[in-house]
């Protein structure tokens, strides 16, 4: 078969070489007409092509566009047999490639009607790879012109079927390439030998094998089988093998003739043909200037080219030069500004690009150079965007205005029309958005978003707070529970056991018999030990005589041991420099949504007429109205006032918050709680845009090599070093740090002052009351205070006697009676004392000298202890009383 004519009319073809692999009998083809028929025919078949194969041709395409560094290409075709196989064999040899060049598929377009090709308007790929008939390629080429894709930046490789034989359509452009090996009948003559060499080749190796000698190669094939031949030739299965297995020693310069396990020519070769105006201007001609090898490293020899357009230099392969202009607004990390430099009037490396910042109508009357020198109209813009958009101009090939737009505002809804930069693009007065423009529904309805480039959301911004400040700080280290359970129960329990212990037992208080004169114990001294022993207070304290008493008094030591072990831990782990921040679990949290609810209410605020706000706005009504006191015109003044302590926390954009947060010197700041509305920034173009397709493929490109994660951890990275936090967590404590200790210091001062109000009050009204009317020394027996209150109750008669010496020797106020008593008690001491130096003197034989004693307060020495009611006799024979030391610090103490 050697069809010159290439098309549709190679079903006979196709029905042989099906037919024959049925049959189970090799082929030797040289399917010249359509080698997309080699492929499928080959699936099931026995057949070995001796023409070259689609993966020879897409190879040699592949080849050209190495040479001369197009790395993007698309691909066209129709629905000529073989079209899926041709698309599936240049994805397969792009990929081989990989290693060295690397190749980019833009688009595949399989042509039916002429609005296919608007893909290719719409893209930004600059060479095509053409596969499909003479006829088909010229409809093609037709509509590819009136669509202006066939001009000197438009390369276009065609493949065997399009080249063919005879003179080209004047319809094909001029500097069109093709591959293209020899179809004639010369070259079919040629090939015939080569197979006939093959299959001589092939018999003899199959007759030599021993393992075939009961084997024939006559075929007796039969549709009706049972002796008369069989449906499927089997020998042929083996044969095959023995014929793909050969080697043919090739012509001169060439390599021999071998075939893949597909039965495909290992080695091929094809002609690079090149359209060129032939001697007649209005005739075109395909003229020879290379040849590609499959055998050689470098296959690929090329002559000199004419370009389309009758060009001599190759098309650069990219898009040509356009011009955007670009509208932005600074929000740091993605746009900052910096002043330019006042000599050169130019932005430095690392300051970005030239920026306008001023207003149109403002530059009218300024020339462009001063208008530059005047950094109120020009500025140098940096950041992660204008990197970004950095790496779109140089892939894409445009060049671009930077504009900053004039009202300031991103973009809202406001009273039924849009601001800021959304209505630059509804406007048509800008071709595209680039900075961190968060999408979101509304937006989407009006202008069209590239995918996103960034993920966020909106978060919150706190300040740390650095120590404990709280006035009940020294109570941290127990909750509310555990204290009850301490002080409630604890306490309580402990002190009635040891009391009840002590009452009950026969060697404590025991409360069938009279206590001992010493022993002095009571429910407020329980309660006083019990305190001293919990707190390991250096104070006196009664112990209990009762050994019932005692060991409950150990037990509870132990529990104080415990208690006080676990409570010091705590104390040190809480009162430990320590930075504490208000921990908002979102935008939703109860104490943000509902700020009327908490008391007293957190102070914070966003940026109005932002994404952030008009969220907030739609979903939190009470939340919006709120925030609208402390809302501040830029995020620079909303993190300064969070710093400062004016507001609780900031409400923006979670990235953002996140840049600014690292890049705070004291490293005070952080992010809390998750996102809110989880979104991203994109770029934006008005609608139906041509450039939003070119700009997302770029970033899916961006995204899969890397780039922009590379950017992204380049411009979100901080300057807030731990170095600096291990520094502060060794400076001295601050005054807050023990603030709590100080309080409780001041609330102690001020309860002693009520307690003396009270015991002013207990000495004046309540003593005497009290001494009258108890009877059993119940008040004694509960008296908190052991020296002043249970004392004057138990010596009741004490008291009497100071009342006495009120009532007969009354001054005009107590403190002259009570001084009077005292002075006379101290005289009946004193004469008490003479009485036992005179005794001292007669026990050593010296007799004193006879003075009477004058006792005019005889009534004072007769003065009964009235609590052991005993007296004593001196040698003049009064009765006088002598109290030991212990009662008249007692007495001294009532009075």
């Amino acid at each position: 078969m050697n069809y010159e004519k290439y098309g549709r009319s190679t079903a006979s073809a196709q029905y042989f070489l099906q037919l024959a692999g049925y049959l189970g009998i090799p082929v030797i083809a040289w399917n010249a007409d359509n080698s997309g028929l080699e492929r499928r025919a080959s699936q099931s078949s026995l057949q070995l092509q001796l023409a070259p194969s689609l993966e020879h041709q897409t190879a040699a395409m592949l080849s050209i566009l190495e040479r001369y560094k197009w790395h993007q290409f698309s691909v066209v075709t129709t629905q000529i047999a073989g079209h899926d196989d041709f698309i599936q064999a240049v994805r397969e040899r792009s990929t081989d490639m990989q290693d060295r060049f690397k190749f980019t598929i833009l688009n595949a377009v399989v042509f039916t009607k002429a609005t296919d090709l608007m893909e290719l308007v719409n893209s930004e790929s600059r060479v095509m790879l053409l596969y499909c008939t003479r006829e088909e390629a010229i409809h093609i080429l037709n509509h590819a012109r009136d669509l202006k894709i066939t001009g000197e930046n438009y390369v276009w490789v065609a493949a065997q079927s399009v080249i063919a034989t005879g003179t080209p359509p004047t319809q094909f452009p001029v500097g069109m390439l093709g591959v293209h090996f020899d179809t004639s009948s010369a070259s079919l003559v040629t090939e015939i030998n080569t197979a006939i060499k093959v299959y001589a080749y092939g018999v003899e190796e199959f007759v030599n094998d021993p393992r075939n000698a009961n084997l024939s190669l006559n075929t007796k094939l039969s549709c009706e089988g049972s002796g008369l031949g069989d449906s499927r030739w089997e020998t042929g299965d083996r044969f095959y093998k023995y014929l793909r297995n050969v080697s043919v020693e090739g012509e001169m310069g060439r390599p021999n003739v071998e075939f893949t396990a597909d039965g495909v020519l290992k080695a091929a070769e094809l002609k690079i043909m090149n359209l060129r105006p032939g001697n007649n201007k209005q005739m075109l001609a395909w003229e020879e200037i290379g040849v590609w090898k499959s055998w050689e490293k470098e296959g690929l020899d090329i002559k000199d080219i004419v370009w389309p357009g009758n060009s001599h230099t190759p098309p650069q392969g990219v898009p040509e030069k356009f011009h955007l202009r670009i509208t932005f607004l600074e929000e740091p990390p993605y746009v900052q500004l910096a002043p330019p430099d006042p000599i050169t009037v130019k932005c430095n490396m690392n300051r970005g690009v030239l920026c306008r910042v001023g207003r149109e109508q403002d530059m009218a009357e300024m020339d462009q150079f001063s208008a530059h020198r005047n950094s109120s109209f020009y500025q140098c813009c940096s950041g992660f965007c204008i990197d970004l958009l950095e790496k779109f101009a140089e892939e894409l090939g445009f060049t671009y205005e930077l504009v900053r737009v004039e009202d300031g505002k991103w973009g809202t809804l406001e009273n039924g029309r849009w601001n800021g930069l959304i209505a630059e693009l509804i406007n048509r007065k800008t071709d595209m958005v680039m900075t961190s423009l968060m999408i979101n529904s509304e937006r989407e309805g009006v202008v069209d978003f590239t995918v996103p480039f960034m993920e966020t959301g909106i978060a919150i911004a706190v300040a740390k707070r650095t120590g404990i400040i709280s006035p009940t700080a020294f109570l941290e280290p127990f909750d509310t529970a555990s204290w009850m359970l301490v002080g409630v129960v604890a306490i309580q329990a402990a002190t009635f056991t040891i009391f009840l212990f002590e009452w009950l037992s026969p060697a404590g208080f025991d409360m069938k018999v009279t206590p001992a004169a010493n022993h002095r114990f009571s429910l407020f001294r329980t309660y006083w030990l019990v305190w001293a022993v919990l707190f390991q207070a250096a104070v006196h304290v009664d112990s209990p005589r009762g050994f019932t008493s005692k060991f409950m008094t150990n037990m509870w030591a132990m529990f104080a041991v415990v208690f006080l072990a676990i409570y010091t831990a705590n104390l040190a782990a809480f009162m430990i420099t320590r930075e504490e921040f208000h921990e908002f679990t979102g935008v939703d949290d109860s104490r943000l949504s509902k700020p009327y609810s908490h008391k007293p209410m957190f102070k914070f605020g966003t940026t109005p007429f932002s994404h952030t706000d008009s969220t907030i706005k739609r979903y939190f009504l009470e939340m919006h109205a709120y925030m609208r006191n402390y809302n501040r015109t830029s995020v620079q003044e909303g993190i300064a006032a969070v710093n400062s302590g004016e507001l609780d926390a900031f409400i923006y954009d979670g990235t953002v918050l996140d840049y600014l947060v690292a890049q705070d010197e004291d490293c005070r700041l952080l992010t809390v709680g998750s996102w809110y509305a989880k979104t991203g920034y994109g770029l934006a173009f008005s609608r139906n845009s041509k450039y939003v397709q070119m700009f997302n493929k770029r970033l899916l490109d961006f995204r899969e090599n890397g780039d922009l994660e590379r950017l992204r951890r380049y411009w979100m990275t901080g300057t807030c070093k731990p170095g600096k936090q291990e520094h502060k967590t060794s400076d001295p404590l601050a005054l807050e740090q023990f603030l709590s200790a100080f309080l409780l210091l001041m609330s102690g001062v001020l309860l002693a002052a009520i307690l003396l109000f009270f015991e002013h009050i207990y000495f004046k009204y309540i003593r005497v009351k009290c001494a009258k009317t108890d009877q059993g020394g119940c008040c004694a027996l509960l008296s908190l205070v052991s020296q002043s209150m249970g004392k004057s109750l138990t010596f009741r008669g004490a008291v009497y006697e100071a009342q006495d010496i009120l009532r007969h020797h009354r001054c005009k106020d107590p403190i002259c009676d009570t001084n009077l008593w005292k002075t006379r008690h101290e005289l009946d001491l004193t004469r008490l004392r003479v009485l036992q130096l005179e005794r001292l003197l007669e026990a050593h034989g010296i007799k004193p000298p006879q003075k009477h004693i004058n006792a005019p307060h005889a009534g004072m020495l007769m003065s009964r202890d009235m609590t052991r009611n005993h007296v004593f006799n001196n040698e003049f024979g009064a009765r006088f009383y002598r109290p030991d030391e212990r009662e008249v610090q007692e007495m001294e103490t009532v009075l």
